[in-house]
């Protein structure tokens, strides 16, 4: 990616197969970085969450168990959360007005897979920043 994203292919090809098996729901999860094969990658592998969502059809919410164990997990060491993945079932493969709102400015990467394809935004300061290929 141009972008300097490098994400590993087994984390890419678990990120599409996780929207093709929660479809028509939104599925989501988190994104971790690691090595594979020996060398930082900034994408290494990818956890799956529950959609706790009330609305999952077209909307998404990270089970809260699963990221405050991540966030524990990055503090003692072990493993670093590098962003936060979903789907849209509707095929839209940019932001949401309800992503854009959710936007905390953290800095980590989003993942949104749409239509067999994935797309990286950057969760800066100024929003939801598409990573150019």
């Amino acid at each position: 990616m141009g972008s300097g994203l490098r994400v590993s292919r087994s984390a890419l090809a678990a990120l599409l197969a996780e929207a093709a098996k929660a479809h028509p729901l939104e599925c989501c999860g988190l994104l971790l970085a690691g090595e594979v094969d020996g060398e930082a990658c900034d994408i290494a592998r990818i956890v799956p969450c529950a959609n706790v969502s009330p609305t999952p059809t077209d909307s998404f919410e990270i089970d809260p168990v699963a990221l405050i164990a991540a966030h524990k997990a990055e503090r003692k060491g072990k493993g670093r959360l590098a962003g936060y993945y979903h789907s849209h079932p509707n095929g839209r493969a940019g932001p949401s007005d309800r992503d854009r709102a959710r936007a905390s400015g953290d800095g980590r990467v989003w993942a949104i897979i749409a239509r067999g394809e994935v797309t990286w935004w950057r969760d800066g300061a100024g929003g939801l920043t598409e990573l150019a290929d």
